[in-house]
């Protein structure tokens, strides 16, 4: 009997013309260069059927609204040419957000509230194939010092059936080598335009999935709410430079900047322009320098505009 080997991997993702119906991807134009993928292929529900019996036994059960999920990392890094959508770009937009190119200059991505687009994805892992279709879904944009940023991806889809498939040859040219974050790729982060040194920072689109099942109606997965969060981590300043309580306590809504990458084509800036600073909840130490833990909430300005991500 033929072990299946989880190392034997291929993800394919396209987004879909019409809802739910699977544009059936190919490794030569759809492949995605992921890293820890984790997949749930059978969510859902088990209904008691709560026999009465002249014995004991466990009772039987049903299987009920069942959707599939599916998880994994892709770097951070542009197509290298500015104003090409990068190969995973495709994913933001599956994850509530709109893409704008402008030729040869930049390509911006930012939420919206409406018209979300859905993706299908295929999954294969030596010789077995899991497809969902229908799927969104939601992203964290992840950077600390001496790693790879990266864009942490869970997508929500229609259930279907494993099936043994041929595994599809993946061409991942269209992804670019990365670069770690550091002082000299990531030369810009600042508060209220105060230049902050850095440890970490994480960005949750915060984008809320929920599978709807009802009598009459096709399955679906729905965007119901977003919620962004943003936390990074900072050394501490002099109260004269940058006071987090006194803003924190005046509500204050400030940008915040953070650009990783400094060649042309391989720059990706992140842009909130009224981020609220909340409450200061705790000083940390690292090398026995205090360092803050900040929370921010980005806010909306005239509406699907409280955050941008822009490759140039």
């Amino acid at each position: 009997m033929a072990q299946k080997y989880w190392n034997q991997k291929v993800l394919l993702a396209v987004l879909e013309t019409t809802y739910g119906v699977d544009p059936a991807p190919v490794g030569a134009d759809d492949a995605i260069l992921a890293q820890q993928v984790s997949l749930q292929p059978m969510e859902g529900n088990d209904v008691a059927r709560e026999l009465e019996r002249a014995f004991m036994a466990s009772d039987a059960t049903l299987v009920a609204d069942l959707h599939a999920k599916l998880s994994f990392r892709v770097e951070l890094a542009p197509s290298g040419t500015a104003g090409t959508a990068p190969a995973w770009g495709k994913l933001l937009r599956a994850c509530g957000c709109a893409q704008t190119v402008s030729v040869g200059t930049s390509v911006t991505y930012n939420p919206v509230s409406a018209g979300f687009e859905s993706i299908t994805l295929h999954f294969h892992y030596d010789g077995i194939r899991h497809v969902l279709t229908g799927a969104r879904g939601t992203v964290k944009l992840m950077l600390k010092t001496g790693n790879v940023p990266h864009l942490e991806f869970e997508f929500t889809g229609r259930f279907a059936p494993a099936t043994d498939a041929a595994q599809p040859v993946a061409v991942l040219t269209a992804f670019k080598a990365p670069v770690v974050a550091n002082a000299a790729n990531t030369p810009t982060f600042t508060l209220a335009g105060v230049a902050m040194a850095l440890r970490s920072l994480s960005f949750n689109a915060g984008v809320q999935v929920e599978p709807r099942f009802l009598i009459g109606a096709a399955d679906s997965m729905i965007v119901t709410a977003r919620e962004e969060l943003i936390e990074a981590t900072v050394e501490a300043r002099a109260m004269a430079t940058f006071n987090p309580y006194a803003r924190a306590a005046a509500n204050e809504r400030m940008p915040l900047v953070l650009q990783h990458g400094t060649i042309a084509g391989a720059r990706a800036a992140l842009n909130v322009p009224l981020a609220q600073l909340q409450r200061p909840t705790g000083v940390e130490q690292q090398q026995n320098i205090a360092e803050w833990p900040l929370r921010f909430v980005p806010q909306p300005d005239t509406g699907n505009d409280q955050w941008t991500l822009v490759l140039t």
